[in-house]
């Protein structure tokens, strides 16, 4: 077992108000606001939460191709509307990642998903739908969508763990400590996801660095050492780093080395936020690689603790 990954899981019921868990024979929407996809994919996630035990319904427009896009804006904002509107739909899985559910945004309000408190279940694109909803205060699940639950049919510990976490069962997550790490304790909302998309929100109301008092993931996959370099640049520019209160770096793959001098990643990272006087810890299992991306509460009040023998990532009732 490598150190990086999750070394215990000790589940807890926990309720809330704000995020309506599921139970058995619940029906789950399944839409695509991102990127087009395509019938084997969805299939393949729905007979997973079938199996779970949960009735799937298949937005109108989830199998559309526009451009590239699963369907025009309004197609995709139709198929967000009648998921959070319909009243037998419990939850929304979303089918992919990719790009475009930034474009819902313009024509969605807050009050709108704070009618409609569903929990959203997604990453990388997704976290912009994901940071909309914190910012409503709606909790929504930061996890694996229909290509995982077809490729690994629901049997490993990442898709057990997001069943659990539909059902209000929250992990509390023990990590092994990395070299970088900066020890401290620190409670919060936690926010965060794919880096380059939330930057995309900068200044917007669906903005999670405007919320004070977070804990702040990050994960990004692709890009370029000096666009993240200037991501934290724009937080420090902005002085939203007084809002965090700690950061989870997750993985981060696939990017490109610069020529400034860094050995990697983390590297990087580590010359800024080492100047930020709060808790952070390295190589959390969030991220593209499914085996590694274990499902976060995001919109949820958490507590990280880093310390030299473990870091400990728990949900508070």
């Amino acid at each position: 077992m490598k150190k990086t990954i999750v070394i215990s899981l000790m589940l807890c019921r926990v309720l809330s108000l704000s995020a309506q868990y599921l139970h058995e024979g619940d029906t789950i929407a399944i839409i695509s606001p991102s990127s087009a996809t395509d019938t084997a994919t969805i299939n393949g996630g729905m007979r997973t939460l079938e199996q779970w035990g949960y009735r799937c319904v298949v937005g109108p427009h989830a199998l559309s191709d526009y451009h590239g896009f699963a369907g025009t804006v309004d197609e995709r904002l139709a198929d967000l509307l009648w998921a959070l509107k319909e009243p037998t739909v419990k939850a929304i899985m979303c089918s992919r990642g990719g790009d475009g559910a930034a474009h819902l945004l313009a024509r969605l309000s807050l009050d709108t998903l704070r009618h409609y408190p569903k929990m959203m279940i997604g990453f990388s694109d997704i976290t912009a739908l994901l940071c909309a909803e914190a910012r409503a205060g709606v909790k929504g699940i930061h996890g694996s969508m229909c290509h995982a639950l077809k490729t690994y049919e629901g049997n490993d510990t990442v898709s057990q763990t997001l069943r659990q976490m539909l059902q209000g069962n929250l992990p509390t997550y023990r990590v092994a400590p990395h070299p970088l790490n900066i020890t401290g304790k620190a409670e919060g909302i936690l926010v965060g996801g794919n880096m380059s998309v939330f930057n995309d929100l900068a200044g917007s109301d669906f903005d999670p660095l405007l919320m004070d008092g977070t804990i702040l993931f990050i994960e990004d996959t692709g890009e370029e050492m000096s666009k993240v370099d200037r991501m934290l640049h724009n937080i420090e520019v902005r002085r939203l780093q007084s809002h965090i209160r700690a950061v989870v770096v997750g993985q981060f793959n696939k990017y490109k080395h610069p020529e400034n001098g860094f050995d990697d990643m983390y590297a990087m990272l580590h010359e800024y936020l080492q100047h930020w006087h709060i808790p952070v810890c390295y190589d959390f299992p969030t991220g593209h690689a499914h085996l590694r991306n274990f499902p976060l509460l995001t919109g949820a009040k958490a507590t990280l603790d880093v310390s030299n023998e473990a870091v400990v990532l728990r949900y508070d009732n």
